[in-house]
């Protein structure tokens, strides 16, 4: 008997998982499965890391069974809000400085500087480095509104010229970082965020996509049963080659 359900919409296998907790440890053999079969043939790897709480238990556990060879891994992350400060515990930066940096030993971790004072320029900078180090996996969660990254419904665009850009929030995210408690207040949420692209997402050779809880439910049907389109960023998941969603029984709550 399976430990768990399996489902194929285009070309984007999604696994349902009874627990968050299969699901991290899932997700983790995964992915460090995939890192090492690339590194039998490469000198080194390439990871792009997201942030947010479905990431967490994945990356502990990827973290604590140690079979990978940090010292031969570049990592980059996808997102930062725009004139956020590096030691501000609300940052990207903060969050895997603490939780995956000081953890590991990387070959090098990229960072995206959210208060850089020519922020255009932070763009192509960061560009530069996605050409330098061609991602072979993507670890990545989906948003209330389906946004990838933070590629929003009204700036997601598959055929975008840009690698890097920088992007007005929406409302609804920026009140889930305030509800998450990363922010006291609407007002302290940056307006402005620098995001890595959708199709530099999808230049990943290797793409893990997790969801968790019934708050993301509904997104996940629209990802899942909806058409293809900038209305829902994550469904564009669905035009990769070798992309994995991995979900728990409520995130999966709505799919028949």
């Amino acid at each position: 008997m399976t430990s768990h359900q399996v489902l194929n919409v285009d070309s984007l296998v999604t696994q349902i998982y009874e627990t968050e907790e299969k699901l991290a440890t899932e997700a983790a053999k995964i992915g460090q499965s995939y890192i090492e079969k690339v590194l039998e043939n490469k000198s080194e790897a390439t990871i792009l890391l997201a942030t947010g709480n479905s990431q967490l238990k994945f990356l502990d556990l990827i973290i604590a069974e140690q079979r990978i060879d940090w010292s031969r891994i570049n990592l980059l992350h996808l997102d930062e809000y725009l004139g956020i400060e590096g030691d501000n515990s609300a940052s990207f930066r903060f969050y895997l400085h603490e939780k995956v940096e000081k953890r590991i030993n990387p070959k090098s971790f990229n960072y995206i500087i959210g208060d850089a004072l020519e922020p255009i320029e932070e763009c192509y900078r960061y560009t530069k480095l996605l050409e330098q180090y061609p991602i072979d996996l993507c670890c990545l969660g989906v948003g209330v509104n389906g946004h990838l990254a933070f590629n929003e419904p009204q700036v997601a665009n598959f055929d975008d010229a840009h690698r890097v850009k920088i992007v007005k929030l929406d409302q609804q995210t920026r009140w889930v970082q305030v509800n998450q408690g990363h922010f006291k207040t609407l007002d302290q949420v940056p307006k402005y965020a620098l995001t890595v692209t959708i199709p530099a997402i999808l230049s990943a050779q290797k793409i893990l996509c997790l969801a968790v809880g019934e708050n993301k439910a509904d997104i996940i049907q629209k990802t899942l049963k909806d058409d293809i389109s900038p209305n829902c960023p994550a469904s564009f998941l669905r035009k990769h080659s070798d992309a994995t969603l991995l979900l728990d029984k409520k995130s999966a709550a709505l799919l028949s």
